[in-house]
């Protein structure tokens, strides 16, 4: 998104972000710790790590998206009825949304302190998951009473790089359904190579 309303941004993030949350405890929650933690290949995460490498992310953003929106509120700041990325936001966001075929646009290297462990503990990783979903959607009705246009974050990349927080949700937004979907694919990968067996 480049510019549109404000509320109905939030709004369409808090309905990601729920649907987010739903497919974690649907989807992966209930599986054998095997299948979310099938490799479907070399150099390839299973769908544990696709949640794990979630979770570092979460653990910087969340906490940055929760100083800059107390930081508004402590200044009385007013929601703007418009919100307009900046060239750096809307980049970033178009560089990890899906497309609406489910496809990607590009493989990346993730950044060294975001890479996942090779054997992560499912339980705990996916209990993380779930608590860094509740705290956004929190954060996403909190960011409702704040102009998020103005509010800056810090990006993991450099504290001298900063997004508004309109932005970062945005972004935060499309990395976690990029990885969903390829947490998706992992165990995917497992159910065909059973079928085949």
């Amino acid at each position: 998104m480049n510019r549109g309303n404000s509320d109905e941004l939030l709004q369409e993030l808090r309905r990601k972000n729920v649907a987010l949350q739903y497919k974690a405890e649907s989807r992966f929650g209930g599986q054998p710790d095997a299948v979310l933690q099938h490799t479907p290949g070399p150099g390839r995460w299973s769908a544990v790590q696709c949640l794990e490498h979630l979770n570092t992310y979460g653990r910087f953003y969340l906490p940055a998206l929760d100083q800059a929106i107390t930081r508004g509120e402590q200044r009385n700041s007013r929601p703007a009825p418009l919100f307009r990325s900046s060239w750096i936001g809307a980049w970033f966001t178009r560089l990890m949304e899906p497309g609406t075929d489910g496809s990607l646009r590009s493989r990346m290297k993730s950044p060294k302190g975001h890479l996942p462990s090779v054997q992560p503990d499912v339980a705990a990783v996916l209990q993380e998951f779930i608590q860094q979903q509740e705290r956004m959607e929190d954060l996403l009705l909190r960011a409702e009473k704040v102009n998020i246009q103005q509010l800056k974050v810090p990006t993991s990349l450099s504290r001298f790089i900063k997004l508004s927080a309109g932005d970062t949700f945005c972004f935060l937004t499309a990395h976690i359904r990029r990885h969903i979907l390829q947490a998706e694919r992992a165990i995917g990968s497992m159910q065909q190579a059973e079928k085949v067996v």
